[in-house]
């Protein structure tokens, strides 16, 4: 079975680190990009299975980020959640306006993430 590609977009670089490890435990090939830029220069170039997205980045925010790739006939498909701090009901609400599949809030459970992941696959795939 092939290894899915995660592309994982955060500036908060000890997390990403984190995530990645946590991530290729569980077999799964993962790229990182630390702003908006890089992570939709990367999610266009690479077509990952899977984005997972901070909200808050340097040079483009994760919103836009996300509406960008949401509203490409390219790259609508993958599915995108959300990975942020901010938990407010309104971040919500945006983040599901932009197009994001799931909604993952900070601090967050390994396992919580690997679920939503399996299950967003699994639908894409």
């Amino acid at each position: 079975m092939d290894k899915k590609r995660i592309l994982l977009v955060d500036d908060e670089t000890e997390l990403a680190e984190m995530v990645k490890l946590r991530l290729e435990a569980n077999n799964y090939e993962v790229l990182i990009a630390y702003d908006g830029k890089q992570g939709l220069d990367l999610a266009r170039k690479e077509k990952p299975d899977l984005i997972i997205l901070d909200l808050m980045l340097p040079k483009i925010d994760g919103y836009r980020v996300c509406r960008m790739l949401k509203f490409d006939e390219k790259y609508k498909k993958i599915p995108i959640i959300l990975f942020t701090s901010r938990a407010q009901d309104d971040d919500k609400a945006t983040g599901l306006e932009v197009g994001a599949d799931a909604y993952i809030t900070k601090p967050f459970e390994p396992q919580v993430l690997l679920d939503k992941m399996r299950e967003l696959i699994s639908l894409g795939g």
